[in-house]
This record gives C-alpha cells, structure tokens and sequence, in this order.
C-alpha cells in the first residue's frame, strides 16, 4: 500500500518493537521523519533522508520536496508516538496532503493503556491534552467530569494538575490521580495512585505518559451508546424550580435561567462563577452541561442548598462561604463566565470586580429597576460590550370551571456584557519535541471539539409557582 506519492504513518504504541511490516516500510523508505527516539529505534537505511521533528513547517516542506522527486525519491515515512490520528500528526499532514495520500498504521494509544492498566474501560471518559497548552482546560475538565485522562507536558504534570485541584478547601471532593509513567518499557512501567495533594508534593521526573482523573464513586458508569462526554444534560435545561431546594421562592426563575444559560454560554473545560448564588439554581445548570463552577454565597443556610442541589443533580459544584466581592480574592482562577443573581448597593463595585476577572462574559439579573443603570454603567466603563432585555412571562394557571388564564411573574432584567476581543496575533507554528519528554500522543496537539453552547429552549409550560424575586436580590 505503501506506493508512490504516498506517506505511510507508523505508530510505534507504548514502545513496543516495530513488526515486521513497519520495520519493511522504514528499510525502504526515501525519507523518514520522526522525533529523535523514534529515529533511534528504526532500522533506517544509509540511503535514506532523515528530518528530526521540531517545529512541524519544516517538515512538511522536506516532504513536500521529497514527493516532488516522484519515482527517485522512494516512499516518505512518518514515525509517530502511539495512535497519530489521535491528538497526532496524522491532522496536519491530511490538512496539507490530503487524507487519501496517507497509509496510516496506528499502534496502542497511551491512553488506551492507561486504561487497560486502571482495570477501566474508557468510553464514557473525557481525553484532554495539556501538552502544549495552558493546563487551565484539563483542570476545569477534571473538576467537572469524573472520568478524565490527561495527556501530560512540559509544566503541565501530575505535579501541577494536583495542585490546581487541591488549592482550595472547596474543590472537588474524592477526586483521584492515577499517574501512568514510562508505559513502553514492561521493567519500568509505573502506575501510582495518589490524591490531588500528594501528586503536587512529588517530582515525577521525565517519564510520564498520562494522569487519569477520578471519582472513585462514579468511574463505573452505565453503559452507553454513544463515546465521550454527554451530549447534553438529561432533561434539558432551565429545569423547573421544583428540581431545586431553595427558600421562599428565592430562586432565578426558570425562563430567566434560559436566557442566562444562553448568554454565559458554560462548556466543558471552561470555569464559570454563580456569585450570589442563592439556591445555586443557575451553578447547578452550568455544571450539568459541562462547566467547572464555582459558587459563591454570604448565607450558611444557603451553602447547605446549594452542596444539596449540587449532590441532588450529580454534579460537582465547588462552594464559597463568603461576601462578594472580597471573597473573589481568594479565588485563583479566573473564570470564563460569571452570573450574578443581583445584588444591593454595593452592585456597581461587584459588577466591576468581576468584569476585571471574567475572560468572556458577565451577566447579571436584577428585578430592582433602580439598579439597572449602575449595573450597566460598571459594564461600559469596564470597556465591555453590553446588551439587555427585560423579560416579562406568564404561565398557564388553571381556573375552576376547567378553563385557564395567565399568571405573570415578576419582570426581571437580564443584563451581559461581553469582553471585547483581544487584538489577533500572528499564529505560533506548534512544535514537535526533538526529544519528547513525554510520550505524548502525537507531533501537533489539536484541540478537542467543544460542545455547543445552548440554544435557548422553549418557555416552559408548568404549574404556577410562587412568584418571588431574583435569588440573591433583595427587593
């Protein structure tokens, strides 16, 4: 298969011996591209061209070249780490090549064997890469789901996956690291399981292929039909307020939790804020389409609902103690997201501190119209682009006589902004270890797809319910 004008891509696995068919592919091979390693450990011949894998633009270009030659030039080989059509190589060279031009032989994925050696299967878990990108991601993925396997890099390693889990008292509870080291070699393949914690306090040194992320209570799930992440949460979301312990009605409605579901837009591996999160209704939401989330809240009685709400949906929602805006402080973080159920007079600054620290978006509901424009002009002043609506619903309510009317709920104001965004830089050519450090999967590190925000759902038709204020406002 390996013909003229083709490119045969090797995974050399977890370091096992190249068979016989690859090892043939390398002997007759034109030239042959690969990390210094895996160069090594190829029988490649005298005659023909080597490229050690840095930045990946030269490389392609030396295949590119090569297959130009035609005839003359002999076959191209790529040598690549694991399965290289996942987060692998096998991405660019379809891009630049075409996919019909590649021979692509896959070995056993380290992620895969890390599995195998936990004794777990892996269809319902969530793959992130680090390696070459900001850990934030794989942080927020492990704090939100409960089966995660990372593809570790340089500074991002147990060692700092740990510590981004453990800071805080709050953080995600039973959470479990299973770190996977030097899985090519049967004499020194280490599988270590240690907590958060321990992970941060250790020095892992150079070998390790991948961390697997775990609640021990959950990393037995049932089974499923479709692979990965859920498609979206079970029922829906804007969940009627029955789904939810709360006081006195104090609770985001459910047609307002629509629209500001819509506007934070939370996803897996990003980290949203409910401050002033009352029943924590809306933190509740956002972890159950993905979001790692943080819950911040001045009442006790309040934390205890919210921890009840969170344990009642099975979700992972980390809760503050604490008055906003000082308690953000204490708050590493920065989020991508924040919600904000109102607020009394002190909203202007609040709106301003989180506008400082949200990456992307803040929205904030208020049933107060004195208080809109304070809370619109912190926005603007923070440089951000706002919009807002008023909603106004009503909700069937039967009458006797077996007829029925309409019961309006109290108008609430919606208001967001959004960070503009940054200048665009040039794009920074990823790179190619010459000497990975880690056995990562792959030559260049694609991002995984990210489910789509959510389309705002139909206005939920239910029973009447108390009509209250806003949780988190005070009228």
């Amino acid at each position: 298969m390996n013909g003229l004008g083709r490119i045969t891509v090797l995974g050399t696995g977890t370091g096992a011996p190249l068979d016989e068919g690859a090892r043939a592919a390398v002997a007759g091979a034109g030239l042959v591209v690969g990390g210094r390693r895996h160069l090594a450990a190829a029988p490649v011949p005298d005659s023909a061209g080597r490229v050690t894998l840095g930045p990946l633009a030269p490389a392609l270009e030396a295949i590119a070249r090569h297959l130009e030659k035609g005839a003359g030039g002999g076959p191209v080989v790529v040598l690549a780490s694991g399965d290289p059509g996942f987060f692998g190589i096998v991405r660019v060279l379809a891009e630049r090549f075409g996919g019909e031009r590649l021979d692509v032989r896959p070995g056993v994925s380290s992620v895969a064997a890390a599995w195998a050696r936990a004794g777990l299967p892996w269809d319902d878990a969530v793959v992130v890469s680090a390696h070459g990108r900001a850990l934030r991601t794989a942080v927020n993925v492990c704090r939100a789901h409960p089966k995660v396997a990372v593809l570790t890099g340089p500074g991002a390693g147990p060692a700092e996956l740990g510590a981004a889990l453990a800071e805080g008292s709050g953080g995600p509870g039973g959470r479990v690291l299973v770190v996977l080291r030097a899985l090519g070699d049967p004499g020194a393949a280490r599988v270590d399981r240690v907590s958060p914690a321990e992970a941060a306090a250790r020095d892992w040194g150079g070998s390790v292929n991948v961390v697997l992320c775990l609640d021990p209570a959950r990393a037995l799930g049932p089974a499923r039909t479709v692979a990965g992440p859920p498609a979206g949460p079970e029922g829906g979301w804007a969940l009627p307020e029955e789904a939810f312990a709360h006081r006195d009605s104090m609770i985001t409605k459910a047609e307002v939790r629509a629209l500001a579901l819509a506007r934070l837009g939370p996803r897996l591996g990003e980290l949203v804020w409910d401050v002033g999160a009352g029943s924590g209704s809306v933190a509740v939401e956002c972890a159950r389409l993905g979001a790692a989330v943080v819950a911040v809240e001045r009442a006790a009685d309040g934390v205890g609902r919210i921890r009840a709400n969170a344990a009642a949906h099975g979700v992972d929602v980390r809760v503050v103690h604490g008055e906003a805006p000082g308690v953000l402080a204490a708050l590493a973080d920065d989020p991508d997201a924040v919600f904000l159920g109102g607020g009394g007079a002190g909203l202007p600054d609040l709106v301003a501190a989180c506008a400082r620290r949200a990456r992307r978006t803040v929205v904030v509901a208020l049933a107060a119209l004195d208080r809109v424009p304070a809370a619109r002009a912190a926005l603007t002043a923070a440089g951000w682009e706002v919009d807002g609506v008023l909603l106004q619903s009503s909700r069937l309510a039967p009458l006797p006589g077996d007829v029925t009317r309409l019961a309006a709920a109290n108008p609430v104001f919606l208001l967001w902004g959004v960070r503009p965004p940054e200048p665009s830089a040039d794009p920074v050519e990823p790179a190619e270890p010459v000497e990975p450090v880690e056995p990562a999967e792959s030559a260049a590190p694609v991002d995984p797809a990210e489910p789509a925000a959510p389309v705002d759902p139909a206005e939920p038709v239910s029973p009447v319910h108390p009509v209250g204020p806003v949780e988190g406002v005070a009228l």
